[in-house]
């Protein structure tokens, strides 16, 4: 979630690692930090706040350096604070983090055993302390980092400079990306591309296990596990556009980075009004009164956004008791729809350029509704024509098979139905604070799902034959099985149908036979012990079940698969529940020699009705 950033080289300053900060300030901006060497002591300066905070705390005069690292955060272990923010610096060590150390826990009572003590509460400081305590012990930096290293579990990107050794860098990637970018004897390192994209246009785009020493004098990449040099000149890449279209960073398909975007996207959009969520009722241009005096929300939207849609209407109705219709765009107008006066209408598109969409948001003005467009194009159509817009921050989402935009929407209906249920005296103080923890952890919690990427990936092979899915699930996730059933339609051409799970003795169970996957969306609800029922009906006739829960443990008798995902507050659960399923429809697009990113018959935005 954190963004770090590098530089050694002959003409570095402080400016420019805080450039190379803000173009990766969407990762995480609740506090920043950079650490560099001037000549051989460290300098460290970090703070709360924004990186423009830590402009202001640095010395006015430019200061040339040749060697330095920097970090903008966005926190999971502590809170967003000074002393939790990065570099953290032990005995003339500095470390800057992205990602999570599992086991940050055991190392920190075993580091206050032997006489260590922390500044922080974060997971990033048990690093440097490692690092320093083998430098006791007489080993070299770079076997000290490497000891450090094989203690630690999780997925990090780190950058580590060392008054011991001023004239080198280290980074170490092992799940969180992370890229060398060389520009003669400069060498950077970030987390994203576009970050040094400035500086330069070849790249080396590092995998799990390299472990980098970066000098004036070249690059050296070590593969930790198999203990080898890697030859840096076969992994050397050059970008040749302009930072805003380079997408990939690394990825094997657009798709799978905007995947992996997921808890960035949903971070960003959150951003927008989390400090206060209240402050997204202001761009609706409603006053408190018309807010209170709304009698029902019309939602109409297409595709993936109409399955957020129908999320929002579970979150709507729930939290603030306004009865909810959603509609197809393609079917609206189509149907004389009744608009009365006190109807909200709520048009959700990615582009804000859906044809459909656009039609049914201009017959719902044209009724004198009060119009309001979830979208993630700032001046499009959509936005342009609506009274009020709720931008998502997914950023551009090239992939066809929309992934990002999906789990941004349902941010944006969760923050609106949490601000105007509080606005209505629907919920209380209390439940409005605490909808609001439960909101800001949902970034951490699709970070920890994205974990299974490499487990989903071997077990999709199992089914890249099949030649029919059934999708289930109750309440709030029986959208999340439709949107499941859809990606893996849209991308793998298998014919899927995502059905409540309550229904499937109305119809669906017809389908189950031997062989056929049945994938249950179940987290632990009110709905749980049915949908227990439903799996047992399945197993009766064969099905294959994969479930995606998260109380593994109820169903390793009943699932031949189980994706097992983090519990978190159950309106929120299709933010995680979704994952997997995006996950598994694209490694079985890609087991299947599909075209991931370009679909057949598909396109972006479908601007023609």
């Amino acid at each position: 979630m954190c963004g770090i950033f590098g530089y050694i080289g002959r003409n570095g300053s402080v400016n420019l690692l805080l450039e190379g900060l803000k173009r990766l300030e969407y990762r995480g901006y609740d506090s920043a930090g950079i650490a560099f060497l001037n000549s051989t002591r460290l300098s460290l300066y970090k703070t709360r706040g924004k990186i423009s905070d830590l402009e202001d705390l640095l010395p006015s005069t430019e200061r040339q350096i040749n060697i330095g690292i920097a970090h903008t955060r966005w926190a999971t272990h502590g809170v967003p604070s000074t002393e939790n923010a990065h570099p953290h610096a032990v005995d003339g060590i500095a470390v800057v983090h992205n990602g999570i150390i599992e086991n940050f826990r055991q190392l920190r009572q075993k580091l206050l055993s032997v006489g260590c003590s922390f500044s922080s509460e974060t997971d990033t400081e048990v690093v440097p302390h490692l690092i320093a305590l083998n430098l006791k012990k007489g080993l070299s930096m770079e076997e000290a980092i490497r000891a450090a290293i094989s203690e630690l579990q999780g997925s990090f990107a780190l950058g580590i400079l060392s008054e011991r050794t001023p004239d080198t860098l280290y980074a170490v990637r092992n799940g969180s990306p992370l890229v060398i970018g060389v520009d003669g004897d400069n060498y950077f390192f970030a987390s994203d591309i576009p970050a040094v994209l400035p500086y330069t246009k070849h790249f080396l785009i590092l995998e799990d296990g390299d472990f980098c020493k970066l000098n004036c004098r070249g690059v050296e990449i070590y593969n930790l596990y198999e203990k080898r040099l890697v030859e840096p000149g076969h992994r050397m890449t050059v970008i040749d556009i302009p930072a805003s279209q380079a997408e990939k960073c690394g990825y094997e398909h657009f798709m799978l980075k905007e995947i992996f975007e997921q808890p960035g996207a949903v971070m960003n959009t959150l951003g927008e009004w989390m400090d206060d969520p209240l402050s997204i009722l202001d761009e609706l241009h409603l006053s408190i009164r018309d807010m209170i005096d709304i009698e029902r929300v019309q939602i109409v939207a297409c595709g993936t956004s109409y399955y957020a849609g129908l999320v929002g209407r579970y979150i709507i109705e729930t939290l603030a008791r306004i009865p909810v219709d959603i509609d197809i765009a393609s079917e609206y107008r189509y149907r004389n729809p009744i608009i009365k006066k006190k109807t909200l209408f709520i048009s959700i598109t990615q582009s804000g350029e859906t044809a459909d969409t656009l039609a049914a948001q201009r017959e719902a003005k044209s009724r004198n509704a009060h119009v309001l467009t979830i979208c993630n194009v700032v001046g499009s159509t959509a936005a342009r024509e609506a009274d009020s817009v709720i931008y998502t921050r997914a950023g551009p989402e090239i992939g066809v098979a929309s992934t990002k935009s999906f789990t941004t929407q349902l941010a944006a209906l969760s923050v609106f139905a949490i601000a105007v249920g509080m606005k209505r005296g629907i919920l209380s103080r209390e439940e409005f604070d605490s909808l609001k923890r439960h909101l800001m952890k949902v970034p951490e919690a699709m970070e920890k799902v994205l974990r299974l990427d490499g487990w989903i990936k071997e077990i999709s092979g199992n089914f890249i034959n099949a030649r029919d899915f059934l999708f289930l699930g109750r309440g709030i996730n029986y959208p999340i099985a439709m949107e499941g059933a859809l990606k893996l339609k849209e991308i793998s051409y298998i014919h899927a149908e995502g059905y409540p799970a309550g229904e499937m003795k109305h119809g669906p169970i017809a389908l189950v036979e031997d062989g056929v996957p049945v994938v249950f969306v179940c987290p632990v609800d009110a709905l749980f012990v049915k949908t227990l029922s439903n799996i047992e009906e399945v197993r009766a006739r064969g099905g294959r079940v994969i479930a995606v829960t998260d109380d593994p443990e109820c169903l390793r008798d009943k699932a031949e698969i189980v994706m097992t995902v983090p519990s978190i507050h159950s309106l929120l659960s299709p933010f995680v529940t979704v994952i997997p399923l995006q996950l598994l429809a694209y490694h079985i697009a890609v087991l299947r020699g599909h075209n991931v990113d370009q679909p057949r018959n598909l396109a972006k935005s479908v601007t023609v009705e």
